[in-house]
């Protein structure tokens, strides 16, 4: 897997492509110089961490024939400052299902992908604690 960078004004906004020519920007906050034009490179590990879980759960509940007719989540982090940086310290992830889903099926579904399929999850675990919530037809499971 590579990334190339390339930067894009004299500041922080920078274009990034992967080797299927996909593209995406980063930029910082302009209290920290940049121009806000892209999300942070923090932001896009949390979209990172929604984007696996969410292939994961999904994926998981299509083998066991269950309809999603709508499916969302929100990741909130938590960070802390340690010797100059500030990682994530906790993320709290809570995922949103509608349609004919078993409450216990999506529970588990998520309890996969956060405990042993979602490759950002068990990247960050090391450093960062790691939570979810499921929410199927507007209960919270």
């Amino acid at each position: 897997m590579k990334i190339q960078l390339k930067r894009i004004d004299s500041d922080y906004h920078f274009e990034l492509k992967n080797e299927r020519g996909h593209t995406a920007y980063i930029d910082s906050k302009a209290a920290v110089g940049g121009h806000d034009l892209a999300p942070s490179p923090m932001e896009y590990v949390l979209m990172g961490v929604a984007g696996c879980s969410s292939i994961d759960i999904i994926s998981i509940l299509k083998k066991q024939k269950q309809e999603i007719t709508s499916y969302s989540a929100e990741v909130d982090g938590t960070r802390e400052k340690i010797d100059g940086a500030t990682p994530f310290k906790l993320i709290v992830v809570t995922v949103f299902l509608e349609g004919e889903i078993a409450p216990e099926k999506a529970k588990r579904a998520a309890q996969l992908s956060f405990e042993k399929y979602c490759s950002v999850s068990k990247t960050l675990e090391p450093t960062a604690e790691i939570q979810y919530k499921v929410v199927v037809n507007n209960k919270e499971i």
